[in-house]
Formats: structure tokens, C-alpha cells, sequence
């Protein structure tokens, strides 16, 4: 994905949060059990440094970075945009949230927000992302998180590990987060 934002004209970073562990597509325990045990308080270090870094950037010509992710890193590219302030301005996730006890203080999200999320998916319910698009909305926030009908958990994953993949509405939504990044930085 980094190098797709490459591709579109953006100076993209994807920081390594598992500091060298991988899993590999076909590897779902493995992924599960690194998702499961990453330290929190390192990944959002990891992140705010990546954001620092990119800002540090001769070629970053602003003063405001994006943040695009997928599942988990849907749910982080939100945990980024409450911690990271007015130093984050959009965010796209896709597919992931934080919904499982795991919220920031929403209090520091000053970005406007454009995620998608399918409709099928044991993960991230449809009727859990309302609540948390409704929750945000109550609190002010510029948020649209839209479930994409008859789409699966990780529709845009090319690998399509879990047989979700859907080519035709990954290219739509992707052009559509890419357009959304462009017009808010």
C-alpha cells in the first residue's frame, strides 16, 4: 500500500510495529497471536514517530499527515488520529475500529475521517461502527464510516486470504480514500 500512495503522489510510511516479526498471509494464527500481544504504548510510540518523521521530510510539503490503514491497522489509523492532534489531518480506516474496550480520548481527533467497512464481518459488526460513526458525530466530529454492501472483512486484501477480496469495490473505495487524502492534506 505504501507503494500504491507512492504511486498517487504521496511520501507514504509504513512503520514496523512487530519490529521484525512477520506473518504471512496463510499464517492467520501467527497474525492473530501478533496482533493479540502488541504492546500498545510501542505501537502508538511507533506510529507518532513514523507521523514525526514523515513531517521531518523535505518532500512532505505540509504541515499534516495522513493515515490510511486496514483492520487492525483500520482501528490504529483511528487510535493515531485522536493521539496524533493537529499533526494528522485525515484518516481513512478500513474494516477496523476501536471498539473492544480499546477507545481513545477522542477529544484529541481534529481530522475528518472517511472510512469503509463490509458489511459481512464477524470482526468489526455493521451496528458496532454506527454506534461508534453516531458516537463521534455526538462528540463533533467530520466522520463517515460506510458499510459497503454485500462486502466481506478485508475486501480490498489482494491476497484474498479470506476469500473476501472484491476487486472492483477495493479500486472504487481506494480512489475514493485517495481523493479524500488529497483534498485534506
Amino acid at each position: 500500500m505504501a507503494d500504491r500512495l507512492a504511486g498517487e503522489g504521496c511520501v507514504a510510511r509504513a512503520p514496523d510495529l512487530y519490529h521484525g516479526e512477520l506473518a504471512e498471509h496463510d499464517e492467520m494464527d501467527k497474525a492473530a497471536h501478533l496482533m493479540n500481544t502488541l504492546p500498545g504504548d510501542r505501537a502508538a510510540r511507533d506510529m507518532l514517530g513514523a507521523v514525526d518523521y514523515l513531517l521531518a521530510r523535505d518532500e512532505v510539503v505540509g504541515d499534516k499527515v495522513g493515515v490510511i490503514g486496514f483492520c487492525m491497522g483500520g482501528m490504529l489509523s483511528l487510535i493515531l488520529g485522536a493521539i496524533g492532534g493537529d499533526k494528522i489531518g485525515a484518516v481513512a480506516p478500513y474494516y477496523g475500529a476501536p471498539i473492544f474496550g480499546n477507545a481513545p480520548d477522542w477529544a484529541g481527533l481534529t481530522a475528518p475521517v472517511s472510512g469503509h467497512y463490509a458489511e459481512v464481518d464477524d470482526f468489526f459488526k455493521p451496528e458496532a461502527i454506527a454506534a461508534l460513526e453516531a458516537e463521534l458525530r455526538g462528540l463533533g466530529k467530520d466522520v463517515t464510516l460506510k458499510v459497503e454492501p454485500g462486502s466481506g472483512h478485508a475486501f480490498t486484501n489482494e491476497t484474498n486470504a479470506m476469500g473476501t477480496y472484491d476487486k472492483d469495490l477495493a479500486e472504487a473505495c481506494l480512489a475514493e480514500s485517495f481523493a479524500f487524502l488529497r483534498k485534506n492534506l
